[in-house]
């Protein structure tokens, strides 16, 4: 049902009992500790994550396995929680790149914004996630001058996959912002979009796709085939 990057916002009434199993929340203080018990309060949403090494068993049991990624000022701490399914209150749409460019720093919208045109003329919508995502739903400082711009983009229309990953390099080159992120399979797998530029340039070229199941390298040239 979920995907990795998905947002959902977790009932308020047991936000004290998700944190309470959390070995890692527990030993926040100060600051940190404070906007975390805050958090499923002001409606900010958690992001779907792939269960990692440390998880355990018992998370299984949990029920999803989701994030919060704490701002620069909290140390960019990033906790793993587990949330039983039915104490979702509701899933949370996907911040699209258009909403969140008026809040970025003047010099990066010229080309942020000729990102979004560019999206417009391809049908493709990118969404935000990292730094700009959390700082668009939370309206905490996560950017920093060296901050990336990560997009999720969806499956291009056939025959596009070259335009986009051109227009990405082109983009990317030209600055001041670092373009980073993946493009989502028909799977829902995600993999990076630079990594995938550069291996479809070589015979029998590779790429690490990521999915809530874990990760498999896959051949460049059949993913979107």
């Amino acid at each position: 049902m979920w995907r990795r990057h998905d947002l959902l916002r977790v009932q308020p009434d047991r936000w004290h009992v998700i944190l309470a199993r959390s070995p890692a929340v527990q030993t926040l203080t100060g600051e940190p500790r404070r906007l975390v018990a805050g958090w499923a309060e002001r409606g900010w949403p958690v992001v779907v994550r792939r269960r990692g090494p440390d998880d355990g068993d018992a998370g299984i049991d949990a029920g999803i396995d989701v994030g919060i990624p704490l701002p620069p000022s909290c140390g960019k701490l990033r906790l793993a929680l587990s949330v039983p399914a039915d104490w979702v209150a509701e899933p949370v749409a996907a911040v699209p790149l258009s909403r969140a460019v008026g809040t970025t720093p003047a010099h990066w919208r010229t080309q942020l914004e000729e990102l979004v045109a560019f999206g417009e003329r391809q049908a493709l919508r990118p969404a935000l996630f990292g730094a700009l995502l959390w700082q668009q739903v939370t309206g905490l400082p996560y950017l920093r001058p060296g901050s990336d711009i990560d997009l999720v983009w969806p499956t291009p229309p056939a025959g596009t996959l070259g335009v986009l990953l051109d227009t990405l390099e082109r983009l990317d080159a030209a600055g001041p912002a670092r373009l980073d992120g993946e493009i989502i399979l028909a799977d829902g797998g995600g993999v990076n979009w630079r990594e995938l530029h550069r291996e479809l340039r070589v015979p029998d070229g590779a790429v690490l796709v990521k999915s809530m199941d874990g990760a498999d390298i896959r051949c460049a040239r059949t993913l979107f085939t």
